[in-house]
């Protein structure tokens, strides 16, 4: 059985991903342009290797909660990967 707190487990990492991200470019907003179009692309990338690999999954019948998992995966490893890389500092 899936655990039903994980996806708000997951959009509490990214709420606090987000917070830390708006810290640091409070702290230092000369470099807040160029941290701010590395954030959008990274997002925009994410989106689009969901995307692709959800029709992948829909077309090979994939049950609907599989393609919504696989949608979310690459945001999920993001947002995880980001996490990791503020806590470290």
């Amino acid at each position: 059985m899936t655990n039903p707190f994980a996806a708000y487990a997951w959009l509490a990492e990214a709420g606090w991903v987000f917070a830390m991200h708006s810290a640091q470019l409070w702290a230092d907003p000369a470099k807040a342009s160029a941290r701010l179009a590395a954030l959008g692309i990274e997002k925009q990338i994410a989106f689009a290797e969901g995307a692709m690999k959800a029709s992948i999954a829909a077309m090979c019948g994939a049950t609907p909660d599989t393609v919504a998992r696989v949608a979310m995966a690459p945001a999920r490893r993001r947002v995880r990967a980001n996490a990791r890389k503020i806590q470290k500092g």
